[in-house]
């Protein structure tokens, strides 16, 4: 269903409710976007939908006003431990933003009730306030909603609560596959009822989506909705008002021109992702130290308890930067970002367009900027025609001052800094290793040298593709990086007291000969086989037993005193027929079992 036009809400064949129309009149929403004026008919007339619309399209309220309008107009009134719509979407961040717009609209439905059931909480607490409170409407992430269906002993009962199910929505369904959240799913909705209406809502559709609504959906309606005009020619899956672009920098100028690029936008809202977790910690603090006068907040997928506040704080920000990896890349409706900075690719295409959507939202104007190194500007072509998305390059950055060495002097003050750095690091190296676009993303020709100057290390790491190099390019620092103390004093006593430990340890230790050092896996035996080993010897010890051991020696001097005549050939055999233990007899056997009365030889 391509090209919807879009209108009122008032030209939709089904009528609203009212108090739906006056929410949206207040929230400024007069005119519908194509994927809701496409959705909202088919998915309240009893129709699964499997719909996919470029990120910032207004997907949320596609599938929030089909909810409202299925559960006011069911003839059996939900009960207070009775769910009528279930919402399972991949992060906490995003399934904190439904339960907002959700919320809005229940302020005049004092009927119905919603739940929020994500991680970063205790589930304990979560169980005790369904069970206080109820629930008409969930919304949330996998793993805590997977959690709370096993949640029987505690008084909880998920499943009996979803009998009465009539709405399922899985939202930026790729993404929940992308996750490893398959297992979870399927566990999930396998205690769902059959009977229900499905939807799934996603920016972009993979074959893993194409498996679950086979699995999920009664004969979906398939909406694709694309950008007008120009974009709709070439099928771009980025918004069109949305300015995108690529600047190409070396390594060492990398994070010099994000500095550079942050203090002259110090009055917009940026966003700016990187690779992995450690690389947001380390560059996150660095650039609170180094851009004044600027909100710099940081999230990862690794924090536990303090994303959510992280998360509503910078949405309430008129202007400031968010450091965060790709959990914010998805879904996320944070108003008026004004950039989009990538300062690493993402490890795959699809990210990229999902990172890029974080703004121009909604018909509003935005812009996006990666940055590249020299042998990665063929990923822009790649971009073109595998994403359907166009980079316009755009002029190095202007009046980029050299900031590394204050990095370098903040390690040196707090070991903290320093050991960021070098996590840092080392999870660059791995996540480049792993990048989907393997054949431009290339860890051989990374220049290790200019890339460990770029994160302003004090030496290198030990890592294994690093091992057997020399790096002439890079000087190591002459301190002694032990010697480097945390700035948390409870920290650096802690690690005092470690080291004098392993001193202690180590010197009291017998010395150790002949160990074998960094010796591949590969050529080192397997615990597998030095187990068969410590087995077959064990094995050979136990057949001869202590009695073997006393024959053996008897037979040996008997033979002495025969070679020395003190004993005739004939005493010889006797005497030696007369010691042996008969080789019939089983080891622990009873003696008459072995002379005929009734045992077995």
């Amino acid at each position: 269903m391509d090209n919807v036009t879009e209108g009122k809400w008032e030209s939709l064949p089904v009528k609203l409710n009212d108090n739906i129309l006056t929410t949206l009149d207040e929230l400024g929403f007069t005119h519908m976007t194509p994927v809701q004026s496409a959705c909202i008919p088919l998915f309240m007339s009893n129709k699964d939908v499997a719909a996919e619309a470029v990120t910032g399209s207004g997907k949320t309220l596609a599938f929030v006003i089909p909810i409202l309008e299925i559960l006011l107009k069911r003839e059996d009134k939900l009960k207070k431990m009775q769910v009528g719509a279930l919402v399972v979407t991949p992060t906490r961040e995003l399934a904190l933003q439904i339960s907002e717009v959700i919320g809005l609209f229940i302020q005049r439905f004092p009927q119905f009730r919603q739940i929020l059931l994500i991680g970063g909480s205790n589930p304990i607490d979560d169980v005790e306030k369904f069970k206080t409170l109820g629930a008409n409407i969930v919304i949330g992430t996998p793993g805590r909603l997977e959690d709370m269906f096993r949640r029987k002993a505690d008084g909880l009962d998920l499943a009996g609560s979803m009998k009465t199910l009539d709405v399922l929505v899985l939202d930026e369904a790729d993404r929940l596959l992308d996750m490893g959240f398959e297992a979870s799913l399927n566990s999930i909705l396998d205690s769902l009822p059959k009977q229900r209406r499905t939807g799934l809502f996603s920016a972009t559709q993979t074959q893993e989506l194409e498996k679950l609504v086979r699995a999920g959906l009664r004969n979906p309606v398939r909406i694709t909705v694309k950008e007008k005009g120009a974009a709709a020619s070439s099928a771009q899956r980025t918004p069109a008002r949305l300015n995108n672009h690529y600047t190409i920098c070396r390594a060492e100028e990398k994070f010099n021109s994000l500095v550079a690029f942050l203090r002259q936008h110090k009055h917009e809202k940026q966003l700016v992702f990187f690779s992995t977790c450690a690389c947001v910690e380390y560059y996150g603090l660095a650039l609170k130290a180094l851009v004044k006068n600027v909100t710099i907040l940081c999230i990862h997928g690794k924090m536990k308890h303090k994303r959510n506040k992280i998360f509503s704080e910078f949405r309430e920000l008129k202007s400031g930067v968010l450091v965060c990896t790709d959990v914010m890349a998805r879904g996320i409706d944070i108003p008026e970002v004004h950039w989009v900075l990538q300062y690493d690719p993402p490890s795959n295409a699809s990210a990229f367009v999902h990172r890029c959507g974080r703004t121009a939202r909604i018909g509003n104007h935005g812009s996006a900027l990666v940055f590249l190194l020299p042998m990665e500007e063929s990923y822009v072509n790649f971009l073109s025609i595998n994403q359907k998305c166009p980079l316009q390059r755009m002029a190095p950055v202007r009046d980029v001052v050299d900031v590394l060495p204050k990095v370098k002097a903040l390690s040196l003050r707090d070991r903290a800094v320093f050991e960021k750095g070098m996590r840092a690091f080392v999870s660059y190296i791995q996540a480049y290793a792993k990048h989907e676009c393997s054949l431009i993303f290339r860890v051989k020709d990374l220049d290790f040298a200019a890339l460990a100057r770029s994160f302003a290390l004090l030496r290198m790491p030990k890592m294994p593709e690093l091992r057997g190099k020399t790096f002439p390019g890079f000087a190591e620092e002459t301190v002694d990086t032990d010697s480097i103390r945390f700035k948390d004093k409870n920290r650096e006593r802690q690690r005092r007291k470690s080291l004098a430990e392993r001193k202690e340890k180590e010197s009291s230790a017998p010395e150790r000969k002949n160990l074998r050092k960094n010796k591949a896996w590969s050529k080192q035996k397997s615990k597998k086989d030095r187990r068969k080993k410590t087995a077959s010897k064990r094995r050979l010890d136990e057949d001869v037993d202590e009695e073997d051991v006393r024959e053996l020696l008897s037979d040996t001097r008997l033979l002495k005193k025969l070679k020395r005549r003190k004993i005739s050939e004939e005493d010889f055999e006797k005497q030696l027929t007369a010691g042996r233990r008969p080789r019939g007899r089983a080891r622990g056997a009873s003696p008459g079992a072995d002379s005929g009365t009734g045992g077995q030889v």
